[in-house]
């Protein structure tokens, strides 16, 4: 999808930023799978995982959600980072969509500033956030949020722990 073909909806009056309640599950998985279809991927996550991960004994990331009133407009996932070194505590923005129709109407903008404050709460000197190398127009708005880009210092490598 080109930026040319969205359809802008009408700006809801009144929007909250929250985090995520288990009543959030269905339309979070929507979200993820729409998402992982904008960037040609297929989604695998279900509501059991995400449940799991966001409420079950050991939560391993948090939601913020945009919710509207009668419906989510968007979501941000962050999960936790450190930085051995420096001894700092960081949170990745692992995931930030808004749905069709309500972007460059503020909510990405919102749930950046939600995610920041709920990273200082949680003791963080910094947020982080990646986007895929030809989104930039992702670029260009994490460069008006105030993020600063980083190079590339090097591979990522990846092992199953599946047996």
């Amino acid at each position: 999808m080109t930026e040319d073909s969205e359809i802008s909806l009408e700006r809801p009056r009144l929007m909250t930023i929250r985090k995520a309640v288990e009543n959030d599950i269905p339309e979070i998985v929507e979200m993820i799978g729409l998402l992982a279809a904008h960037h040609g991927d297929v989604s695998e996550a279900t509501a059991d995982q995400l449940h799991r991960d966001l409420f079950g004994p050991a939560p391993w990331v948090m939601a913020l959600v945009a919710d509207a009133g009668a419906g989510l407009l968007g979501y941000a996932l962050l999960t936790p980072l450190y930085r051995a070194q420096q001894g700092k505590r960081g949170m990745d923005l692992h995931h930030l969509f808004v749905r069709d129709g309500h972007r460059s109407h503020g909510v990405g903008q919102h749930l950046i500033e939600r995610a920041r404050n709920f990273a200082r709460a949680a003791g963080c000197e910094y947020l982080s956030v990646s986007a895929t190398t030809g989104n930039i127009s992702a670029h260009k708005f994490y460069e008006q949020m105030a993020f600063i880009p980083r190079p590339v210092t090097g591979m990522r490598y990846l092992q199953s722990l599946a047996e």
